[in-house]
């Protein structure tokens, strides 16, 4: 039985080898799908996705783009990995409804050959910074500047408008798959992947090592690149809002673990929300400012439990919170649609635990020997000024500078040791 494992083992081995091979051999177009925000995650199935196309063998790159936008240094990677392909790459903004916004835009012309499909559109390339919001004035020129020159530089290696992507950035223009067509933005339009390799076929390409390459995409046969486990989950926790959301779902389990330890749950649930937010941070353009900020906030509202302020405590840790949400990533931040319920979450929640601990303060103790100031109770025995009495369902001790008689109701004034001091009650 183990030399025929052993032997299935070996023949399998071998297909595996054989199967680069057999692709390479039917003439391959491997079809890369990039849908969604450009992050860390996205940029590495892509790269990875074009290393395994010329690791095949294949005779072309198609990237399937459909993108809002995204982080300026993924969308920088994505592009070296274009331009640095010793295999065709075709950007196909596709299907029809997509679109290549901001920094897809900026993909879609770095292409040895870029296409759209009917019915999308491309542009709107103004960097912003977190949360969607402006960047202020001195620091937007930079920003804009820098990102305009980058672009216009492709474009002109590429042929393309130069002028037109630079508005895009400037101004925020975006046009029709048609009107990209006129002003020499894309080189094609295509209704679908078939429409797309028969239109290519002939055209000449400059690949980065200055050769000159015809493309022949008769008869390629269709490979499709699917995202591993890692893309996916770094596609998803690298999202600034995805990784804000770990990051304080894990703060909180801490929090609770503390506060009652042995619950374990929510230590576990905070651990690994922590570990994979610190792992997005990792690849995400983390401003550690703002990381303190949030920090401070949660220490803020946890010193509120510990120590009375009335308040003041809390209003410091909610400033704190928001001012640490905002910052915390460098042009790519957290949605303010995000953090404004969030932290009037954690703002409500503290208040609450502040509101009930100024409460708890202000009471008479309810419980414990202090629990016992103010009880009534009846005399059940009593020798000159000592007896006993019953008092909150238990008989004490008790000594008395007053007369007292059994069946006298008393109030207790004080507890020395074991014994109470009472006087009689005075009704009202």
């Amino acid at each position: 039985m183990t030399r025929i494992c052993r032997g299935i083992l070996v023949i399998l081995a071998v297909l595996l080898l054989y199967i680069p091979a057999t692709i390479a051999k039917f003439r391959t177009a491997l079809i890369i799908k990039l849908e969604g925000a450009i992050n860390p995650g996205s940029a590495g199935y892509v790269v990875r996705g074009i290393r395994h196309a010329n690791k095949i063998g294949a005779c072309l790159v198609v990237i399937q783009l459909d993108t809002p936008g995204g982080l300026s240094g993924s969308m920088r990677q994505i592009i070296k990995a274009i331009l640095n392909s010793p295999i065709p790459v075709v950007i196909y903004v596709a299907p029809s409804g997509a679109g290549a916004a901001s920094a897809g835009a900026i993909i879609t012309i770095s292409a040895h050959i870029a296409a759209m499909a009917p019915g999308t559109n491309i542009g709107a390339a103004h960097p912003v910074g977190p949360g969607g919001k402006d960047i202020n004035k001195t620091m937007s020129e930079k920003v804009v500047n820098d990102m305009a020159s980058y672009a216009r530089g492709i474009a002109k290696e590429k042929q393309r408008n130069a002028d037109w992507i630079e508005k895009a950035i400037r101004e925020s223009v975006s046009i029709t798959a048609e009107e990209a067509l006129k002003k020499h933005v894309v080189d094609l339009i295509a209704t679908n992947i078939d429409d797309l390799l028969k239109k290519i076929n002939g055209r000449e390409v400059v690949l980065a090592n200055g050769s000159r390459i015809t493309l022949n995409t008769k008869d390629l046969q269709r490979l499709y690149y699917k995202p591993s486990l890692r893309d996916r989950v770094l596609g998803t926790i690298g999202d600034p809002n995805i990784a804000y959301i770990l990051m304080m779902i894990g703060l909180t389990g801490l929090y609770f673990e503390l506060a009652h330890p042995g619950a374990i749950l929510p230590g576990v649930l905070g651990s690994i929300s922590l570990i994979l937010a610190f792992y997005a941070f990792h690849t995400l353009p983390v401003n550690y400012a703002g990381l303190l900020l949030i920090a401070l906030g949660l220490i803020l509202f946890i010193l509120e439990i510990k120590v009375t302020s009335y308040g003041m405590l809390t209003i410091g840790g909610v400033i704190s919170l928001f001012l640490g949400s905002m910052m915390l990533f460098d042009n790519a931040g957290v949605s303010l649609s995000l953090i404004m319920p969030t932290v009037a979450m954690f703002s409500a929640f503290f208040f609450g635990i502040t509101y009930l601990a100024i409460k708890a303060h202000s009471e008479r103790p309810i419980s414990g020997a202090e629990g016992l100031i103010g009880e009534k109770g009846i005399v059940e025995r009593w020798e000159k000024d000592k007896g006993l009495v019953f008092v909150h369902g238990e008989y004490w001790n008790a000594e008395s500078d007053e007369e007292l008689a059994p069946g006298d109701k008393v109030e207790v004034k004080a507890l020395k040791g074991l014994t109470l001091s009472v006087k009689k009650e005075i009704k009202s």
